[in-house]
């Protein structure tokens, strides 16, 4: 194999466990090269500069120089793509946030804390988001710059009082690997009086739900909840997934479009794509546009399909700009997708679909 076709690491971490079984992971992928490891903050910079890695993979608590720290002087001398490796806390949550709104690619969540034993359960995760960041260096996205011009002077300016139009319809939107980042070249970009309800799939550990819901609701211009059950679906709101639970819809005596989040059909994703737009369909009909971005698998990709047979609407973001092109390019394969654009032009097709009021 070609030296140019390997991905090189640098792996960050103050625990010698974790480097080495870091590495272990990595090298076991004839695709991936650890370059090099570094013990804090200062000695990944260091490292970083060295070595010029493709992707640098960074623990957050460290001595020294911690990885929020490092990230800023990686980022700010775009050496290489970013990816956190945080804790599975609420803390870690906050600080993996933090970390994305500074410039870091994704992140992978320790399933153990801090010290990790169990790394393998988040082998596979790990890896394709690697070869997800190297390719993005590669292919040179103009994601982030697109988001930087749109934003730059707007005022973020939240509708109160909204009340459901006759023709309120539902957006169902799924993304996964890349999302937590990419997702801002979309939702900051809706208007607040859209005629529509979103509801917003993205796969996520589940004590990291409400610190993303956070984030997003302070950039967007709808508001952003953390789906709760027996919420009334409302239009200008984005109804965010719990981790660990689907989101799902059922109609109430009333006629009235009521929030439910079972544990139920098992599913490899909670919450899963296919399984809150299939609800929402369900509810909604043809007044459902269906939205699916960036991710590993095909998860919506058959509901998508569902959702154009049903006569709603369906976008699904292209190659151009998918960091990985598996959930949206199954749905183009299988014919569910009707619109293919990059992703930031999704949010100007959603607006023309729904409306405003």
């Amino acid at each position: 194999m070609e030296t140019s076709n390997v991905v090189r690491v640098l792996i960050v971490d103050d625990s010698a466990l974790m480097r080495k079984t870091l590495r272990q992971i990595l090298e076991r992928d004839p695709e991936v090269e650890v370059v090099a490891a570094a013990r804090d903050g200062e000695d990944a910079v260091a490292k970083a500069r060295e070595y010029r890695p493709d992707v640098v993979t960074m623990d957050v608590n460290m001595p020294k120089q911690d990885g929020i720290t490092a990230l800023q002087y990686i980022v700010n001398e775009d050496i290489c793509p970013v990816i956190m490796v945080s804790s599975l806390t609420q803390e870690g949550a906050v600080t993996t946030f933090e970390a994305l709104e500074l410039g870091a690619f994704d992140f992978v969540a320790k399933p153990g804390g801090t010290v990790s034993s169990n790394l393998e359960t988040v082998a596979d995760e790990l890896v394709t988001k690697i070869k997800a960041a190297a390719g993005l260096k590669k292919r040179k996205i103009t994601a982030r710059l697109s988001r930087a011009r749109r934003s730059r002077g707007r005022q973020v300016v939240k509708k109160t009082g909204d009340t459901a139009s006759g023709d309120m319809k539902a957006v169902a939107m799924g993304i996964s690997t890349g999302g937590p980042k990419m997702i801002y070249e979309v939702l900051p970009s809706l208007p607040a009086n859209l005629n529509a309800a979103v509801f917003l799939v993205q796969h996520m550990p589940p004590n990291f739900t409400s610190a993303y819901v956070k984030r997003l609701n302070e950039h967007c211009q709808l508001e952003v909840v953390e789906a709760e059950a027996g919420m009334k679906v409302r239009p200008g709101v984005v109804y965010v997934g719990r981790g660990g639970r689907h989101l799902s819809l059922v109609k109430n005596s009333l006629g009235e479009a009521v929030i439910r989040l079972p544990s139920q059909p098992p599913h490899h994703f909670m919450p899963s794509v296919g399984v809150m737009m299939e609800a929402v369909l369900k509810v909604f009909g043809p007044r459902t546009i269906g939205v699916l971005m960036t991710g590993m698998g095909d998860d919506g990709a058959d509901a998508m399909v569902k959702i154009r047979q049903g006569g709603g609407l369906t976008i699904a973001e292209s190659e151009e700009s998918a960091i990985v092109f598996g959930m949206p390019g199954e749905a183009i394969k299988r014919g569910g997708a009707e619109i293919v654009v990059p992703i930031w032009d999704i949010a100007a097709e959603i607006v023309k679909a729904v409306g405003v009021v």
